[in-house]
């Protein structure tokens, strides 16, 4: 690379800070060439939100006459992710629930769904993806709102 500036990288940096930013991305990286022996390689990064424990309070453990039940009720707070219906994210990207703002969400809580049927969008560098069913079913929840931002494998509906 050589030492050669260019007066548009900084404009440029600014801008992958910019979509860094606005997309809620931790990373991006970039290599611009300008010639056979003339590149800029740019990696931006922030840290990531810092998640801060809110303290415990510690209580005598109670005394209970039944007996504990047999099945953990650790399902009802199970990870939906690894629910055996879930459709995840293929991608990091905005969540779209309708093609439009003003037309219908293509999918609802109790609709049924075929196999390939959009379930919604996820736009990701200003590219709409449609996100596909994976099997025929019924949707019995979506984890995601219009316009929220979601991670590569975070769950965006669960087919039954």
């Amino acid at each position: 690379m050589t030492k050669k500036s260019h007066e548009a990288d900084v404009e440029f940096i600014q801008a992958l800070a910019e979509l860094l930013r606005a997309n809620d991305l931790t990373e991006l990286q970039v290599k611009r060439a300008y010639g056979e022996d003339d590149s800029l390689n740019v990696r931006v990064s922030r840290a990531a939100p810092q998640m801060v424990a809110a303290p415990v309070q510690i209580a005598a453990p109670a005394v209970s006459a039944a007996p504990a039940p047999s099945v953990p009720v650790a399902a009802a707070a199970a990870d939906p992710a690894s629910h055996p219906g879930a459709v995840t994210s293929p991608m990091v990207g905005t969540v779209y629930m309708q093609a439009e703002p003003s037309s219908p969400a293509f999918v609802t809580v109790g609709a049924q769904v075929a196999e390939g049927d959009t379930l919604l969008i996820v736009e990701a560098m200003k590219t709409m993806n449609h996100i596909p069913a994976p099997r025929a079913g019924k949707i019995t929840r979506i984890m995601v709102e219009d316009g929220s931002t979601v991670e590569f494998g975070a769950p965006l509906v669960i087919i039954e």
